[in-house]
């Protein structure tokens, strides 16, 4: 019972209170480039092309619309500013803003629009409904730095941006820019979206640390004269989320616990694998605690819905979604099959399958399914012929030597490609390009082998990806990553300022180094002691005298600029200011635009 195409209540809820957009929909920088746009979308408008998959054209199609919308009286969304929404909840002095979008200009973007329809009201709080940077990044863009305007967030929230943003930051942004598609055009052949929204923007991206955490579910907070009780929903989409509902205005706000389609277990730009079984309990908490008196849900993406009875049967319907994943791949793991086994022969219920919202167009069944099984039981399958394996460009040139040299692997991967056995056609050009990276013929085989795949993907990240790396593949170019996290970094602790400069010590040139160093931080008056040890930088809060090769007093501000800009001004320094220097040799910087689909 698929999904029907000629149902339209999608569309006429996307569309549903909206009031204007700006003409052209161009976003810029201070220097004029522009970081995000929606003209050039106006493809979609046309019918389904034969290198697109129906459903995912008519996703696009959907998160092709952009302005400002009224949800219901009092709160209104800028949607299609970047690849999440903005809400803003209108008060007594003012108004409260839901999730600043990723970039500063995005979000100075949407409050203009908004104001510009709405008056010129002040900014009075920001909520962050989660941890990932498409919701708090453009927080600039909104109030200033130095503002004392309540900023609302979910307990832990700073750990888990922190961890996913700075610390593996530069891995997940270049992972990120394939299953964005950040580098391919738009168009009938290139990405359609992320299936999540039309994409994200690349402008400046910063943070400002919560003033107020919510730390359990039925907390209730009154901002700006308006009335808001929390949800508390750790480890579903984000490790840090929370749903919240406005009880006066019978309005629900779902965060991204809830969007209108599949999401993912674990992302392909890389994340914490989630909890499909707490994130469908927390989304039948939801419905028991919020949904029967309210009139609408609206979430960080995709459009709101409308009417109690129609949230009840959306949410139940993400809840069911979410558990029967989890429990099928449990059920099928303790049979005995391996991730890769479960993710092929499970199938979605057909009344959940006949639901647009369900679909998988950013996440996806399958790759959602070895989520599920990596979290259980991790990579290993279990055979222990799988325990010890080669890496890729190994493992290639032994598989094109078994297989009798590069030109008979490339013959066979041509043959499975004729054959339209696109997966594993794609294996064998693999290793071709990874036994032999030059060579012309083997990319543009798997170039092509990507490009069919991707044009018949219903997921917008499985098609982007496909894509991505076809691109790379024909232009041998790695094209440089431009969002920088680093405005992030007047936001993190004293100790995330350590870990960011720790995971950076290239640990076997450090193994013979021994130094030790202390850290007052003056204007909180914190104590800290750092020791170089067997290649690790330990470092820890401590009220403990001892001994150090050098001794450091500076501010918390200092201490930013002294760590990413390498600059001493107003630091006092005694002991043996070399140790500084010697420390500074001994870390590397991150190589945010490494190869992908080649060695």
């Amino acid at each position: 019972m698929p999904a029907d195409l000629d149902d339209r209540v999608d569309f006429d809820d996307a569309d549903r209170g909206f009031i204007a957009s700006i003409d052209p929909m161009v976003v810029k920088a201070t220097d004029g480039r522009v970081i995000f746009e929606m003209d050039s979308w106006a493809f979609l408008s046309g019918e389904c092309p034969e290198t697109a998959h129906p459903n995912l054209w008519r996703q696009g199609r959907l998160n092709a619309r952009h302005g400002l919308f009224q949800v219901c009286e009092g709160i209104y969304q800028v949607r299609g500013f970047d690849i999440s929404n903005m809400t803003l909840v209108e008060g007594e002095r003012g108004v409260i803003v839901i999730d600043p979008l990723m970039s500063a200009e995005t979000a100075a973007a949407a409050l203009a629009l908004y104001r510009e329809h709405r008056g010129g009201r002040p900014v009075t709080a920001v909520i962050y409904t989660h941890s990932h940077a498409d919701h708090f990044g453009g927080v600039l863009g909104v109030i200033e730095a130095d503002s004392d305007v309540p900023i609302v967030a979910p307990e832990h929230f700073l750990e888990h941006a922190v961890s996913e943003n700075v610390y593996a930051g530069p891995a997940m942004w270049r992972r990120a820019r394939y299953y964005g598609a950040a580098d391919v055009a738009k168009g009938p052949r290139g990405t359609l979206g992320m299936g999540l929204g039309p994409g994200g923007s690349t402008g400046r991206m910063g943070l400002i640390a919560p003033t107020l955490d919510v730390t359990h579910t039925g907390q209730e907070e009154v901002l700006d004269g308006v009335r808001i009780v929390f949800q508390s929903t750790p480890g579903t989409e984000a490790p840090a989320e929370m749903n919240f509902c406005f009880p006066d205005m019978r309005a629900l706000c779902m965060a991204e616990n809830a969007t209108h389609n599949m999401h993912n277990l674990l992302t392909l730009r890389g994340a914490q694998v989630r909890d499909p079984r707490i994130w469908a309990r927390y989304l039948a908490e939801a419905i028991e605690l919020f949904a029967r008196n309210c009139d609408v849900a609206f979430a960080s993406h995709h459009w709101p819905t409308w009417g109690t009875e129609n949230i009840v049967t959306y949410l139940s319907q993400q809840r069911d979604l979410y558990a029967y994943l989890h429990d099928q791949t449990l059920r099928l793991m303790n049979q005995g099959y391996i991730g890769a086994e479960i993710a092929e022969a499970i199938e979605i219920p057909p009344v959940l399958d006949a639901a647009w919202h369900t679909h998988g167009f950013y996440g996806s069944t399958n790759h959602n399914v070895k989520a599920i099984y990596q979290r259980y039981l991790g990579w290993y399958d279990g055979n222990p012929a799988h325990l010890w394996q080669h890496p890729p460009e190994a493992a290639a040139a032994r598989y094109v030597q078994v297989i009798g040299g590069v030109e008979a692997t490339l013959a066979k991967a041509g043959e499975f490609f004729e054959q339209g056995d696109l997966r594993f056609a794609a294996e064998l050009a693999s290793h071709v390009v990874f036994a032999a990276p030059e060579n012309a013929e083997a990319r543009g085989l798997l170039a092509d082998v990507f490009e069919r795949l991707g044009y018949g993907s219903e997921c917008a990240t499985w098609r982007n990806c496909y894509l991505a790396g076809a691109l790379e593949l024909r232009t041998n170019e790695i094209p440089p990553t431009v969002l920088d996290p680093a405005g992030m970094a007047p936001a993190l602790t004293v100790t995330q300022l350590f870990d960011s400069i720790a995971i950076r010590v290239d640990g076997p040139k450090a193994w013979n180094e021994h130094l030790t160093l202390t850290w007052h931080i003056t204007d909180v008056d914190e104590h800290y002691r750092m020791e170089l040890s067997n290649g690790a930088l330990i470092h820890y809060p401590t009220s403990a005298e001892g001994d150090a090769d050098l001794e450091l007093s500076l501010t918390r501000q200092q201490l930013g600029v002294l760590l990413f800009a390498g600059r001493t001004d107003g630091v006092t320094m005694s002991g043996d200011v070399s140790v500084l220097g010697t420390l500074v040799a001994l870390t590397d910087s991150p190589n945010p635009d490494f190869a992908v689909v080649t060695p």
